[in-house]
């Protein structure tokens, strides 16, 4: 009798822990304020839209901006005089075709562009532009101080850390995994979160559109797996009703953006602001939750730590 109701409260309790979890799924407020964001952003340009002009270039966020983008992708490192460079790779060989490191060289020591760099994202397309110089952040941050942007820092570097003020963050990939293991349990709608943004690939592209130098994402069963475990829409929904926002990676062709914003992303990242911006005009998503807009001068960017 005693091992029967023992089975029977566990049986309520595991009942009682789930309809709690999928109703605080849906309903989040009920435990946490929604974060409130000074910026929305559907269009984002990755490397300034690498794809139209020279990677990280002013030239390309310069133009990124006059085509309508509303949010610029950046990724920087420290040179050895202390300044915060935009630049994807600490090695310069891909971009520049010196094989020097960022980190090794003064900023007036670095060395141009190529004058044809292949899109990383968009295997066997390539961009050209008039500007190959690399940019400092602070120039960047002065020429377009209302522009929401999201700075990935490549290195576990405190000191570059600290060259940045507070700001709201995106998950890295430990926390990401730690996302999907409490999606998964039904334990994410009692924790909570001090991340802005979910910043993710679309899986489709992998193997297709961006060939991956990892070993592990060239197998098809992997990239089958993780487009079934990552692109859940309920996840997304969850986390767009407590206020962060999902942004879907690099999509450079109109039916990846499609897919992207079918899944229920808030943004969608691509190398080519024209053709997004073109594609939004086309196919308008949703209008923003109630939130407040940029004001004034203000600057808001996105840190990954």
């Amino acid at each position: 009798m005693d091992v029967l109701s023992g089975i029977l409260l566990l049986c309520l309790a595991v009942g009682l822990y789930v309809v709690c979890s999928l109703y605080l799924l849906r309903n989040p407020w009920i435990l946490h304020k929604r974060k409130r964001l000074e910026f929305y952003c559907r269009h984002i340009s990755h490397r300034g839209g690498s794809g139209e002009k020279i990677e990280n270039t002013m030239e390309a966020f310069t133009h990124a901006v006059a085509v309508g983008t509303e949010m610029l992708e950046m990724d920087c490192h420290l040179t050895s005089d202390g300044y915060v460079v935009i630049s994807h790779d600490n090695n310069l060989m891909r971009q520049t075709g010196y094989d020097k490191t960022v980190s090794s060289l003064r900023f007036q020591d670095l060395p141009l562009y190529e004058e044809r760099l292949e899109v990383t994202f968009y295997v066997g397309h390539y961009s050209t532009g008039k500007d190959r110089k690399f940019v400092l952040l602070e120039d960047l941050f002065k020429k377009f101080p209302s522009m929401p942007m999201i700075l990935e820092i490549k290195e576990n570097n405190d000191l570059l850390i600290k060259k940045n003020p507070s700001m709201p963050y995106m998950f890295t990939m430990k926390r990401g995994i730690l996302l999907l293991l409490l999606f998964y349990t039904g334990l994410l709608p009692f924790v909570p979160l001090g991340e802005s943004l979910l910043l993710f690939y679309l899986p489709s592209i992998i193997n297709r559109t961006y060939i991956p130098e990892e070993a592990i994402l060239k197998k098809r069963f992997v990239v089958y797996l993780l487009q079934k475990l990552t692109m859940r829409k309920s996840l997304f929904e969850h986390l767009i009703k407590r206020g962060l926002q999902v942004q879907l990676f690099v999509c450079n062709e109109e039916s990846d953006m499609e897919a992207a914003f079918a899944v229920g992303a808030t943004g969608v990242m691509s190398d080519y602001p024209t053709l997004l911006t073109n594609y939004i005009k086309k196919h308008p998503p949703p209008p923003p939750p109630s939130i407040s807009y940029f004001k004034g001068n203000s600057k808001h960017c996105l840190a990954n730590r």
